[in-house]
């Protein structure tokens, strides 16, 4: 079975975005985002394409460099301490290519190894049966479905023992019945561990299944930001889905929330 992670967070606030803009010429990804998201919550990014999603998770990731604004993870600042946060966080996403000519068991000791990890069988062998693809184990990747590839690139985001988990659509590619299985899990690894998840989905019914808030971006700003049932009521929408379709349609029209003064998480 997969064992429960010993880390201790130092930060309830456990990210905190402030005044983040990037800047790509004369286009502008991103404009001023302000938020925090609290130790063992969800946060679902979201937003039709061209919004702004990708490009936030990969300044928090320190893979793109914002042209101002700071980022701060388990209270390091990810300009400073890059290497020390991505020890402490992974990513997966259901579009990540992985090495085709190794094996389902290859990659993940590649990456193992990359981690640092030492004799990571035993945790190899517990991801491949917590998502179910322990049957594949012995499988050059390329020859995987995409489902199972999608499985797989979950596997290694939990190889390191993340605090943090970025995951972009983590879904997408997934037969129904088994989508459901992987929320399944990852709502026991946040129960069990006080996993803390920031989600990219265009899937409404999961987000709100799945999501304790929401962020809604539109051409770079934040336009809407509370849990799912908080900002259907202040949209007068029916739901997430028609909010979303609004937002796509006409989020020019929708004002910048000010969220500088985001509320604070609890303590405990």
């Amino acid at each position: 079975m997969y064992q429960e992670s010993t880390h201790t967070s130092i930060a309830k606030d456990i990210t905190e975005v402030r005044q983040l803009t990037k800047r790509f010429g004369s286009l502008t990804a991103l404009n001023s985002l302000s938020f925090k998201v609290c130790k063992g919550d969800i946060l679902g990014l979201l937003g039709p394409n061209g919004a702004g999603k990708t490009t936030a998770i990969h300044c928090m990731l320190g893979l793109v460099t914002p042209t101002s604004g700071s980022i701060r993870i388990m209270g390091l600042d990810v300009a400073r301490h890059r290497r020390k946060i991505l020890a402490r966080v992974n990513f997966s996403s259901a579009y990540t290519a992985l090495p085709s000519n190794l094996t389902v068991r290859e990659n993940l000791i590649v990456f193992a190894r990359l981690y640092g990890l030492k004799a990571a069988r035993e945790r190899i062998d517990s991801l491949l049966e917590l998502f179910e693809i322990e049957e594949t184990h012995n499988r050059l990747t390329g020859s995987l479905s995409s489902g199972q590839l999608t499985r797989l690139n979950l596997c290694k985001a939990f190889l390191n023992d993340p605090e943090i988990l970025f995951l972009d659509e983590p879904t997408a590619s997934l037969d129904p019945d088994i989508a459901a299985k992987v929320r399944q899990r990852l709502q026991e690894l946040q129960r069990q561990r006080g996993l803390t998840m920031i989600y990219t989905s265009h899937n409404m019914q999961e987000v709100e299944q799945m999501c304790d808030r929401v962020i809604f971006l539109a051409k770079g700003r934040i336009v809407m930001l509370g849990s799912p049932a908080e900002i259907i009521k202040q949209s007068k929408s029916s739901s997430l889905e028609d909010l979303f379709i609004a937002i796509a349609r006409n989020g020019h029209l929708y004002q910048t929330v000010d969220n500088q003064e985001d509320e604070p998480c609890g303590t405990e």
